[in-house]
């Protein structure tokens, strides 16, 4: 039975800056519950995943889990609530910590049977002065709550909390800046990520079916120490892969297909996230090569743009300049429709090809948290201003997240035949540094010679 990866120190840390947030707004209380188990149909479940934020602040995988930390000017409370030690249901399920080893293992200053929580959450909740929790995000938990504070302020002269905070905004912000542990964690899911693909592209040869690299994928995720993959990849051939979010089907790869590949492994509660677009038999054609080109500058570009003290929008910027222009050179849109580079990137023109944007945020959640614009400084009348009124939020050392552009062509009259049904987009996972990126993923060859030369010469990263 494993303890929490980095040891209870990490965790003791956060739940400090958490007791340091309770503290300035005057005291308080913060209620994070894990994910609950998911039934997949009648009497089985899905496999079981942890809730991202409680594991962040306390390293705990087991479902049906609490976690409440109290604080006020002088002193603070951190308790776990986990499920008992039950010998009959550990022969089915498998051994559990209890709350006496959890408390040992996990560094919090008491641990309960969850079968305890409804009896101490009043006392716990009394006459504190704001009551932070994910309100509104999870099923059952407002209820809940609600519950309990009635119950803390029955009997003598206590007062349930006067305030409720979205403790979500707190962890969000937390967790957008990525501490040592973390980057070392994502950099070895990178890797074994990139191990997958490498296998997946040298699998691949027209007659293979789509299922079947995912199994490739699948089982270099777990061979190399994964636990699961961060989501469901993603394996399209040829006109599939204009599909943005394709699941690996059945479809057969043909001779002359590129297939695009969107996938990455989950270790140790976080995500990695790889995408490579590569010809089934191992060349290009010249047409799939001039669009592949126009995806990796752009990719080019908007790594080139990413560093700390950036707005968040500027690496897409960067790219959509690179690929509006492409898309004018392949004549995929006519300049005499839609005029100059400038006019196709401010009326959106080049949304017909390219309609995602360059990146996200990457961490414990595939798609991770965290605001892409700066924090609100206060309300505004509806989330459309507020979205309009506030900055894009400046890049800073140590967040994480991808760089992705891609391009997506359809059968179309008024598109030249020879690119007709293609999609390639090229994803690698980034570190911001203060004067550039890490390129994470980058054990996987993204210039085209290089895949040919991969997928034809090189053994396979088994």
């Amino acid at each position: 039975m494993p303890g929490p990866p980095a040891g209870p120190a990490l965790y003791r840390a956060r739940r400090e800056r958490v007791i340091d947030a309770l503290r300035a707004h005057g005291g308080g209380v913060a209620i994070v519950r894990t994910a609950p188990i998911a039934i997949r149909n009648r009497d089985t479940e899905y496999p079981y995943r942890h809730d991202s934020a409680f594991f962040y602040l306390s390293g705990f995988t087991e479902p049906r889990a609490w976690l409440v930390i109290r604080a006020d000017a002088t002193q603070s409370l951190t308790t776990l609530f986990c499920l008992p030690r039950d010998i009959e249901r550990e022969t089915w399920d498998g051994v559990r910590y209890g709350p006496q080893r959890a408390q040992q293992a996990f560094g919090v200053d008491a641990a309960y049977s969850v079968d305890e929580l409804d009896a101490r959450m009043p006392a716990l909740l009394a006459n504190a002065h704001t009551l932070h929790y994910a309100r509104d995000n999870s099923s059952g938990l407002d209820e809940a709550v609600q519950r309990w504070l009635a119950a803390s302020k029955r009997g003598g002269d206590r007062t349930s909390p006067a305030h409720q905070v979205n403790l979500s905004i707190l962890l969000d912000e937390m967790r957008l800046i990525k501490d040592a542990h973390e980057l070392a964690t994502m950099r070895r899911a990178a890797s074994i990520s990139a191990r997958a693909h490498l296998q997946a592209m040298r699998a691949c040869k027209p007659g293979v079916r789509e299922y079947e690299l995912d199994a490739q994928l699948l089982y270099a995720f777990r061979r190399h120490g994964a636990q699961a993959p961060a989501y469901g990849s993603i394996v399209a051939a040829g006109a599939n892969a204009c599909v943005l979010h394709y699941p690996a089907g059945n479809a057969l790869v043909r001779d002359g297909d590129l297939v695009l590949i969107d996938a990455g492994c989950e270790l140790d509660g976080y995500a990695s996230d790889i995408t490579r677009t590569f010809p089934a038999n191992g060349r290009f054609t010249a047409a799939q090569r001039d669009l592949y080109d126009v995806v990796l500058a752009a990719q080019q570009a908007a790594i080139d743009a990413t560093r700390a003290g950036v707005p968040f929008d500027v690496p897409h910027e960067a790219a959509v300049r690179v690929l509006a222009q492409g898309m004018l050179d392949l004549k995929l849109l006519d300049a005499a429709v839609h005029g100059t580079l400038d006019d196709v990137i401010a009326s959106r023109a080049y949304t017909r090809f390219y309609m995602h944007r360059t990146g996200h945020w990457i961490g414990m959640d595939v798609h991770d948290c965290g605001d892409y614009r700066e924090p609100d400084p206060g309300p505004a009348r509806d989330a459309a201003e507020r979205d309009v009124q506030r900055p894009w939020r400046r890049l800073r050392a140590n967040m994480t997240l991808t760089i992705e552009p891609g391009l997506y062509v359809r059968a179309a009259p008024d598109v030249p035949r020879a690119y007709w049904n293609t999609g390639i987009r090229i994803e690698d996972d980034a570190i911001v540094t203060a004067h550039g990126c890490e390129l994470m993923t980058r054990e996987v060859p993204v210039r085209a010679d290089d895949i040919e030369a991969w997928m034809r010469d090189v053994p396979a990263h088994a």
